[in-house]
């Protein structure tokens, strides 16, 4: 079906979602609202809250230098419940943001604000799906699960930031990189530095891709007064974005150190530290392509993040093998 001007090119479709996406194509009619609601046709997102939760497990098992059955369902189970809690954090954010969508042209074809799922609606899906990352959760270490209950103060917090400061995207990371905390807990059974570290690596990351990310709406962000790093940062954005580079890579590389020392052989040290400085060629390639003017190239760098993201649990998988 052609798409009418000013809209997005199929019946409901939210205007950023990539373009002949399986939700559009394969999801049941009724289903599809819901599905749209928790990003299902946007994968980034589950990736962005993912990743860490893979990195923070294989640092784990690198620095313990053991894996077992456990440790496969806990690769598994990051998978499904970060495809929920993205679901979940979205629908809240979707319910907070219903007004604010609205009148922002990127954001005003997302279900609540364009009519096709009712705010009772989105909250009874919000609890459907945080039920079931619960029953997930309860699988795994009791400090993991304490780490877990906790993440949901951030997640809550996040949406109401933009309103409040001009570093929303702090709070984002807070909550976006919580699974490297709870993934390494799950495997080693304790809070340990090199999981801080980590942590501190990914939000310094999500500040990099998500001021790409908000330079898409800086124009309509000012008008309704919505604040965010790329307003904040504005002429300047690039030597931010070149110091949030530089904090990820050292920081990552601090909790490789931090893990694979003393007891890790120097071969898998270089190679898990391999994840870390190949990230940060990644994030280099994308700041050479940046346009903060260009919201197409704001949104593809912004997606390449997967991959960046991908570098690290590659080397720390082949170094937890050495």
């Amino acid at each position: 079906m052609a798409a009418q001007p000013g809209m997005p090119e199929a019946k409901g479709q939210v205007a950023d979602a990539v373009r002949g996406n399986w939700v559009d194509r394969l999801a049941p009619l009724w289903a599809r609202p819901y599905l749209r609601l928790s990003r299902a046709d946007r994968p980034i997102g589950t990736w962005l809250l993912l990743l860490p939760c893979w990195w923070g497990l294989l640092l784990g098992i690198g620095q313990t230098n053991s894996a077992g059955w456990q440790d496969l369902w806990i690769f598994a189970g990051c998978g499904i419940g970060a495809w929920l809690m993205r679901g979940a954090g979205c629908t809240w954010n979707d319910i907070t943001d219903r007004n604010i969508d609205g009148a922002v042209e990127r954001t005003r074809s997302r279900p609540i604000p364009s009519g096709q799922v009712s705010v009772r609606q989105a909250l009874s899906y919000l609890v459907a799906q945080a039920l079931v990352a619960f029953l997930i959760l309860i699988t795994f270490h009791p400090n993991a699960i304490l780490l877990g209950l906790i993440a949901l103060v951030p997640v809550a917090i996040y949406p109401f930031a933009k309103r409040f400061t001009w570093w929303p995207q702090v709070f984002l990371g807070i909550a976006f990189n919580w699974g490297a905390l709870l993934a390494y807990t799950a495997h080693t059974g304790a809070l340990g530095w090199p999981a801080v570290a980590l942590y501190a690596a990914g939000m310094a990351w999500t500040l990099f891709y998500d001021t790409i990310y908000a330079h898409q709406d800086k124009e309509d962000d000012a008008l309704i007064g919505v604040k965010s790093t790329a307003r904040l940062f504005g002429d300047r954005t690039v030597p931010w974005l070149r110091g949030f580079l530089v904090a990820t890579v050292l920081l990552m590389t601090l909790a490789i150190v931090l893990a694979f020392t003393p007891d890790r052989s120097v071969l898998a040290l270089v190679v898990a530290l391999g994840g870390a400085w190949f990230m940060g060629w990644h994030m280099a390639w994308q700041l050479n392509q940046l346009d903060t003017e260009a919201p197409e190239t704001c949104l593809r760098l912004f997606r390449s993040n997967r991959d960046a993201g991908l570098i690290p649990v590659l080397f720390l998988a082949a170094a937890a093998l050495l």
